[in-house]
């Protein structure tokens, strides 16, 4: 532990590091100076002169062109999306793409006219012109929008200085800021390239992952489940190797974050342990298929389909259009009706009464009529009704009917249910009775029927 903060000391030596960069600015403003003077020269003013026509040429023909385009743009509404979200990114960039278009046969028209320095700085310009137009559409791909004007803005820059020839400047600029911890040695210009190459690594790999998905998704050989932890377990595995992979290119000793990385996940164990108990939970479910992706489930009081799975929670939608989001463990732990686990077959029962006057025979026969000109209702296995009892004021039945699209809901087609027996019962005059009561009034003054004193 001593001898790394002798190593640290040593390394920000503030001193050294002050004759380092002072050296290297001063190189830097000599560059400067250069490029000022040559920009003194006749022809250079020329060039400049000229660009500035080639600038204002590309100014009026974006305002003449751009709205005519974007006219044409609007008549395309049957073209594949991507195609038109690259026309709309090269309509935002048409100053610069009429620069780059006018430019660059300017820069070869004078170089077979003329010598070739007398276009140096044309050169120059359409150079980067065309290099920031690339990476501008380039970056269109991130989806983050701080991450994509961080990557622009840098390429940008770092574009700049390779065609001013001035990298190895900025690079041993960014070198000479640097610390050492332990063995290893960090600068600024190695932490910029570690930067660059994880978030190169993370494109990659969320390329890949949006790619990959599509194609797992598609594949109707494999259940959704299995899907969902193919999915997951393939997402864990590309960041995590962007991720070390990234740490190795810039010289990180992974083996001290190993040790690291065990240390901190003994103390998230302990402190987290909810959420890891939901992660477990959530693996479990995509192993033993329990739910899916479009099962309609109850648990206590919500009922509705699962929309997806997450590595915490599960997404369910229901009839309302509410969303919940039910922790996994609660899954695992508590009761779950699956309406559709192993099929999709669902059996619904409701229960009525008809007057005591009625035939029961006839009455089955109506009811089952009823419930097969329901448009859910199957026919395949035709509905069944028994009667369960005799009440009080009717004789009691229950009508069970089977559907296969539980999604659909339940409390709406058990609704049209009992809506068409009440359509032929009054078709065929059969009563549905309500409860009766007799009343009595006792006298208190007669015999045995008197009331007992209190």
């Amino acid at each position: 532990m001593e001898r790394d903060a002798i190593d640290l000391t040593r390394a920000v030596d503030p001193d050294a590091l002050s004759e380092n960069a002072q050296e290297i600015a001063f190189t830097l403003w000599s560059e400067v100076q250069n490029l000022v003077e040559g920009l003194m020269r006749p022809w250079n003013a020329y060039q400049i002169v000229i660009f500035a026509a080639i600038f204002l040429a590309a100014h009026l023909l974006r305002r003449v062109l751009g709205p005519r385009i974007h006219a044409w743009m609007r008549t395309r509404e049957g073209w594949p999306k991507w195609r038109m979200r690259l026309l709309v990114i090269l309509h935002r960039r048409l100053r610069l793409i009429f620069v780059v278009l006018i430019t660059w046969p300017i820069v070869w028209i004078m170089r077979e006219v003329t010598w070739p320095s007398r276009s140096y700085l044309l050169a120059i310009a359409g150079s980067l012109a065309l290099a920031w137009l690339v990476i501008a559409i380039v970056t269109r791909l991130i989806a983050n929008p701080f991450l994509r004007k961080c990557v622009r803005y840098l390429g940008w820059t770092w574009v700049t200085l390779m065609i001013l020839d001035l990298t190895d400047e900025a690079r041993d600029l960014m070198d000479s800021a640097a610390f050492t911890v332990g063995e290893t040695r960090f600068s600024a210009w190695i932490l910029f390239q570690g930067l660059l190459i994880i978030a190169a690594l993370i494109f990659v790999a969320r390329f890949v992952s949006r790619t990959t998905s599509a194609r797992i998704r598609r594949n109707e050989d494999i259940s959704p489940s299995m899907q969902e932890l193919v999915l997951k377990v393939m997402q864990i595995v590309l960041y995590g190797a962007a991720f070390f992979i990234g740490l190795r290119a810039v010289g990180v000793d992974l083996t001290g974050l190993a040790v690291l990385s065990g240390a901190i996940g003994v103390g998230l164990g302990f402190g987290l342990q909810k959420v890891v108990s939901n992660l477990v939970s959530g693996l479990i479910i995509l192993l033993d298929k329990s739910i899916k992706p479009g099962d309609v489930i109850s648990i206590g009081d919500t009922f509705g389909w699962i929309n997806s799975l997450g590595a915490r929670y599960v997404s369910i939608t229901t009839r309302d259009g509410k969303e919940y989001l039910i922790p996994n463990e609660d899954l695992i732990t508590g009761q779950v009706v699956n309406w559709s686990h192993s099929n999709d077959f669902v059996r619904l029962d409701i229960f009525f009464g008809t007057a005591y006057s009625d035939d029961p025979h006839l009455v089955r026969r109506i009811a089952i009529e009823a419930a097969q000109g329901v448009g859910r209702v199957l026919n395949t296995q035709p509905p069944v009704c028994h009667i369960v009892g005799f009440g009080d004021s009717s004789v009691d039945y229950i009508l069970r009917f089977w559907i296969t699209d539980p999604t659909g809901g339940l409390t709406n087609i058990r609704g049209n249910v009992y809506l068409a027996l009440w359509d032929a019962f009054k078709e065929h005059d059969i009563s549905i009775p309500f409860p009766q009561r007799e009343v009595r009034h006792l006298n208190s003054a007669t015999g045995s029927d008197a009331a007992p004193n209190a």
